[in-house]
């Protein structure tokens, strides 16, 4: 008779799928369980060790190392910050949370003769843990004072994990050698478990033994494979787990295809009821309130009622396909899969969204609070060594999807889109927003303003610069999508996560974070431009036409660079400026064959290459007349900043000197009409050349000598030919006063968030809005790069450190709320 209660999957799910956010994790190591607090993700595998995970940095904090066998389950008891693990090797053990040091060792009842210790349940109201045993057997052990105080076993050695006893089976050696069983024994081969003296404590861990009054001899006829506390104690669930009234209860799911339901007393958990199963072992268990949902063997999910004690449907997630692992947040459930699929059911029982999660199989899960505000992510573990991290709402991955690549006019609606989608983000994290139209064919600008909590005085007003458009990004070189955020142990690689889309969403969720708390003291005024990658086209003339409705600025801040090496953290001070230009020698005729004309008439290359070489001398200095007349000198200040900076970077000071404060000429390329064959005279040569300029050389002075010097050249020369000079772009150059109090402000914001004082930091580079929004609103920029040196803006496999965002954004929350302090701007003013 068919199950008039079943239900399958619709064939096309109605909800995206979650987004994979970050992968954790080394391939090499099967991930077997997991579990999630406020700040870790706690990872247990194959290998013996628990891995901490933090979550906020997504890198790995510390391993918990002391079990001899694989890590089968991991239970929280978030009230006591303890971490309880069980092994395939008959012990278990409790962790500290907050110090991550061992507490407890409690061994089973009858020990070795309990076989693999597969799941945990802690009761927090009895502050009972329960263990499901390979002999079918149901464990508790108290954990009151009272009953601490009678248990404690021993605990002088100093060892943090007991001298386990000796096993007949596993322990033994060949029959030939006529040995008796003992520890030393090494039957692992390859997988030999490391010295159990590899840690040792000041506070070594007290070891407890489980009565045999605290368990029930088959409890089930089959491995208690999962367990799951009711009401549930998961954050995610909605459960109210306080309920007045209502006892605590057990279930207990197993390899004889039935679940149990037990009522949770101070002498045992007591048997009420058996739900029959019938496909298959079940594997895991979930709980909502009333309703169970039980993981089976064969790729169904039982859903139960608890109140009427009947199945209400069954789920068929895939036929013949083990369910492993079950999470819920709020009424929807994800189910787990032995092929690696994850999929999420609807309080209906319609799959809303499938998608293949991992290579392996999926072995565990959890659903925990995200580091941000009033989200919820969902944590898968494989056999493939990966913890996944996936969330449905991440306001980076969307930015970055958007390719707004602005030198390409095929992503011009691209580039609007991210515009759209930028001013909506904003607007949505609390900001009054608007686009700002550009020139014509121009992409446009996003304003938007966090309005400040208004006190006695008048509040400060920052402006916050970025760009929102990004540089081309070829496939060849890259390790993945360069449109789609990859996180992986602690990085986020795509095309635009640290130049400039990562830091414009951390410092806009440090405005949002603040405006929460109602602790913004100033307006935070975004002004985002969708040109920057190509000379900032039309930039300052729209600041200008909407300067009124922009408003006046106190101090610029912008993140726009990288630091100069992985650590420590860096405040860029200055930026050279720069002169682009075109040169071009033409014929007036067309091209010409080498082997006819050859000789007989005066090559533009020749004259191009003639021209080039009076740039610069025999010195590899640039010979424009009184080019260096308007350098400024090196300060003695400045001279030991280098010789700081030498010793961090390993680079001479000279050469940083060189990079940053002395000016410099390119000749980036030489273009020639027609097909370029070797044995054609072209008829025009065109080169691009470019001058870096510094502190205070003047940039128009500086243009107007370029042009000067190449006529003049080129009229020596007295060639038939013709030359024209095009400036096609320009910028100046941009130096930060570091004894101004909004610097000091910036400087203490780092130093506080990192725990030392940043480098001070100039660059070879040019961002041609700095310069010109100090000259607009007549007030001082500061430059706060999040990037490493390692982040490859630009180019292939371009990434951001998680913790450099989380981090940037904990600095801009600090240096906002100093420069709220009236004093920060008196002082300046």
């Amino acid at each position: 008779m068919l199950d008039s209660a079943a239900s399958v999957s619709k064939p096309v799910p109605s909800l995206p799928s979650p987004l994979l956010i970050h992968s954790l994790g080394d391939e090499n190591r099967s991930v077997l369980s997991m579990m999630a607090d406020a700040e870790h993700i706690y990872a247990g595998g194959q290998c013996q060790d628990i891995s901490v995970w933090s979550k906020r940095t997504c890198t790995l904090k510390t391993s918990l190392r002391g079990h001899t066998g694989s890590i089968l389950a991991l239970e929280l008891a978030e009230e006591k910050r303890w971490l309880f693990s069980a092994s395939g090797r008959l012990i278990h053990q409790i962790w500290s949370t907050a110090n991550f040091e061992q507490i407890y060792v409690l061994y089973p009842y009858l020990e070795t003769g309990a076989g693999d210790l597969f799941s945990l349940a802690w009761n927090s109201s009895l502050q009972i843990i329960y263990i499901g045993c390979q002999n079918t057997s149901l464990q508790w052990f108290g954990f009151s004072e009272d009953q601490i105080g009678q248990q404690i076993k021993e605990t002088s050695s100093g060892v943090s994990t007991p001298t386990r006893k000796v096993h007949k089976f596993f322990d033994s050696y060949p029959q030939y050698t006529h040995k008796p069983a003992d520890r030393f024994a090494n039957n692992f081969g390859s997988l030999s478990p490391p010295s159990l003296e590899r840690d040792t404590s000041a506070n070594p861990a007290l070891a407890f033994d489980i009565p045999a009054s605290n368990v029930i001899d088959s409890a089930h006829y089959g491995y208690v494979y999962c367990m799951a506390i009711i009401p549930s104690s998961r954050t995610d669930t909605g459960d109210i787990h306080s309920e007045s009234g209502r006892y605590h209860q057990l279930l207990t799911g197993s390899g004889d295809e039935t679940v149990k339901l037990w009522n949770c007393m101070s002498s045992g958990p007591k048997l009420l009821h058996t739900f029959e199963c019938s496909h298959g072992a079940v594997l895991s268990l979930a709980v909502r309130s009333d309703t169970v949902f039980a993981g089976c063997q064969d790729g169904y999910v039982k859903v139960f009622d608890l109140e009427t004690k009947t199945l209400v449907r069954t789920i068929i997630v895939q036929e013949n396909v083990d369910i492993l692992s079950l999470s819920m947040m709020h009424s929807d459930l994800f189910t787990c899969s032995a092929n690696g699929q994850v999929q999420r059911w609807s309080p209906s029982f319609n799959c809303t969204s499938s998608w293949k999660a991992h290579d392996g199989i999926v072995l565990s899960s959890v659903i925990t609070r995200s580091t941000e505000a009033n989200g919820f992510v969902l944590v898968t573990g494989a056999n493939d060594g990966f913890v996944k991290v996936y969330t449905l709402t991440y306001a980076l991955s969307t930015f970055v999807s958007i390719p707004s690549i602005s030198s390409d006019p095929l992503h011009r609606e691209d580039c609007r889109q991210a515009a759209i989608w930028l001013k909506k983000c904003l607007h949505q994290l609390g900001a009054e927003s608007t686009l700002l139209p550009t020139c014509e064919m121009g992409n446009p600008l996003v304003l938007a303003t966090f309005q400040g909590t208004q006190g006695e005085q008048p509040k400060p007003r920052i402006l916050f610069y970025g760009h929102y458009d990004v540089v081309s990004a070829p496939k060849d070189g890259w390790n993945s999508d360069p449109f789609t955020v990859l996180g992986r142990n602690g990085y986020l690689y795509g095309r635009g996560v640290t130049d400039n889309k990562g830091p414009i969403i951390a410092i806009a969720c440090a405005a949002a974070e603040l405006l929460r708390r109602r602790a913004l003291g100033v307006d935070l005024v975004f002004l985002i431009e969708g040109e920057e990658e190509v000379g900032s086209t039309g930039f300052v003339d729209t600041v200008r036409k909407h300067k009124a409705q922009i408003g006046s600025i106190d101090a610029i801040l912008l993140s726009n660079s990288t630091w100069i090496t992985e650590y420590p953290p860096c405040i860029t001070y200055g930026l050279r400026g720069v002169v682009h230009a075109t040169v071009a020698i033409s014929s007036g005729a067309p091209d010409q064959h080498s082997g006819v004309e050859g000789g007989a008439v005066v090559e533009p290359m020749l004259d191009m290459i003639r021209l080039l070489a009076t740039l610069t001398d025999s010195r590899k200095k640039v010979a424009i007349p009184r080019f260096y007349e308007s350098v400024r000198q090196q300060t003695e200040d400045e001279k030991q900043l280098y010789a700081l900076l030498s010793q961090v970077t390993g680079s001479p000071g000279s050469v940083l000197s060189s990079r940053w404060r002395e000016p410099s000429l390119t000749v980036h390329n030489l273009a020639v009409s027609g097909p370029g064959n070797s044995t054609v005279i072209p008829g025009t040569v065109t080169a691009q050349v470019s001058l870096r300029i510094v502190p205070d050389q003047d940039l128009e002075s500086v243009s107007r000598s370029l042009v000067s010097h190449l006529q003049a050249s080129f009229n020596s020369f007295q060639s038939p030919n013709t030359l024209s000079v095009t400036i096609e772009r320009t910028a100046d150059w941009w130096l930060g006063e570091l004894n101004d109090p909004l610097f000091i402000a910036l400087e203490s914001a780092v130093h506080e968030e990192w725990g030392v004082q940043p480098l001070r930091i100039r660059e070879g580079g040019s961002i041609p809005s700095i310069p010109n929004l100090e000259k607009e609103f007549g007030c001082r920029a500061l430059h706060l790069p999040l990037g490493q040196s390692m982040d490859r803006a630009h180019l292939p496999n371009e990434r951001i450190s998680v913790a450099n965002l989380r981090r940037g954004k904990s600095v801009v929350e600090r240096f906002l709320a100093k420069v709220a302090n009236a004093d920060v701007l008196c002082v300046r003013r």
